[in-house]
């Protein structure tokens, strides 16, 4: 094969060859300032508005002037919760949930060591959310709700517009943010129908075939959101800083793209994950896939492995050439188990030893055949070191089998 076997699209993607061909004039001839009063930048400026309403009509029809370009998803989230927050100092409320992107998570988390109260909203063993929790959270001071539409690891799909609605019934000046970063491109979302509860959405373009360095924000005509970066007037004052204008013109080509193309991407690839998932599941023993009772992305296969660890799977599918993660890239580094299984429950056995492979429109069968090939040797390569595995037989050793069902480190 050429090149590596990338299954690891949640983390990032491939730019399209139509988003760098739309990009490319903005490096070269029309590389102006877009603030400029002079001709060439005009063309700049156009650029992006056009880009905008792009943008604004591949979710929904929503006014342009709602959408508000950042430099990633991270960003998004934070300006979306800050904003909100000194917008609205009077409440001091918010509810998320267990298994949020770190950019959401962590500012929860930040957000308790400034007093404020922060609630987490449970899931159940297959990432479904407690829809009873999160209805008995809601709080006459409430301010905002941030709850994530898919989430990065298991892809689990959150019911967003139901929980949207419910919470403009209990009270419609509560605020409603989701992070719609590994959705967009890859599910409807029409702000104007279904998701029309929601406030403040959020997303990247590295996510769909755009390049690094580019987000946006969808901000609801009215919504009361302080500007999170000042100092400028661009983007109508409310994020100050000169604009990227190639990225903005390939974000909008990557959603352009996505429409284009949908029904027919979604379709193949979800056909490919189905095909690896049977195909692993069926050759390794002892596996279960995390999420795969609910409603899932189509892309999306988190495979949990009994008694072996995730960082011996990553680096023995690097050293064949195949990518893919753990979990979020934006906490690859730590050596800690995702704090989305452990949210579900997932067994000690199993919550080191799980792999995460997306695809994209750009996976081919052969990337999924090679996988299938070498995957279950691999496994079998690292069970042999396991004490808790018995070679001969291939399953655990019989004081080890009732692990499985522990969540926590037995003591000793």
């Amino acid at each position: 094969m050429k090149g590596p076997t990338y299954l690891d699209n949640n983390a990032t993607t491939r730019v399209a060859p139509e988003v760098v061909e739309a990009m490319r004039p903005f490096f070269e001839d029309l590389y102006f300032n877009p603030s400029s009063m002079y001709e060439p930048a005009q063309q700049a400026h156009n650029a992006i508005e056009e880009a905008r309403r792009t943008v604004a009509e591949a979710l929904g029809g929503v006014r342009p002037q709602e959408i508000l370009f950042t430099g990633c998803a991270t960003e998004s989230n934070n300006a979306a919760i800050f904003g909100t927050i000194a917008a609205n100092p009077a409440r001091r409320h918010v509810i998320t949930t267990c298994v949020e992107h770190p950019t959401v998570f962590e500012v929860g988390r930040e957000l308790q060591r400034r007093e404020f109260e922060v609630d987490f909203i449970p899931v159940d063993t297959s990432g479904r959310l407690d829809m009873g929790a999160y209805v008995r959270a809601l709080r006459p001071d409430t301010l905002m709700v941030s709850l994530m539409h898919a989430n990065n690891e298991t892809g689990v799909i959150f019911p967003v517009a139901d929980l949207a609605r419910i919470t403009k019934e209990t009270d419609p000046s509560i605020i409603v943010h989701t992070d719609a970063t590994q959705t967009v491109g890859k599910i409807e979302l029409n702000l104007e129908g279904a998701f029309k509860h929601v406030d403040l959405l959020s997303f990247s373009g590295h996510k769909l075939h755009a390049p690094k360095g580019i987000g946006a924000l969808f901000m609801r005509r009215g919504t009361p959101c302080r500007p999170f970066l000042i100092g400028g007037h661009q983007e109508e004052g409310r994020r100050a800083g000169t604009e990227n204008v190639a990225f903005i013109v390939g974000l909008a080509k990557a959603l352009e793209l996505a429409a284009e193309n949908h029904d027919t991407d979604q379709e193949r690839i979800r056909r490919l994950r189905d095909k690896l998932q049977k195909e692993l599941t069926n050759r390794i023993p002892f596996t279960q896939v995390n999420g795969g009772e609910t409603e899932r992305l189509a892309n999306t296969l988190n495979l949990a492995i009994h008694f072996i660890e995730g960082e011996g799977i990553l680096y023995q599918l690097s050293a064949v050439g195949i990518c893919a993660s753990s979990g979020s890239a934006c906490t690859s580094g730590s050596l800690e188990p995702s704090h989305v299984l452990r949210a579900m429950s997932i067994p000690f056995t199993a919550v080191h030893g799980s792999v995460r492979f997306s695809l994209s429109r750009y996976t081919t069968e052969e990337e999924i055949d090679h996988v299938i090939e070498i995957f279950p040797e691999i496994v079998a390569n690292l069970r042999r070191l396991s004490p808790y595995w018995d070679v001969k037989r291939n399953a655990p050793r019989p004081e080890a089998a009732p692990l499985m069902h522990q969540t926590e480190m037995p003591a000793g």
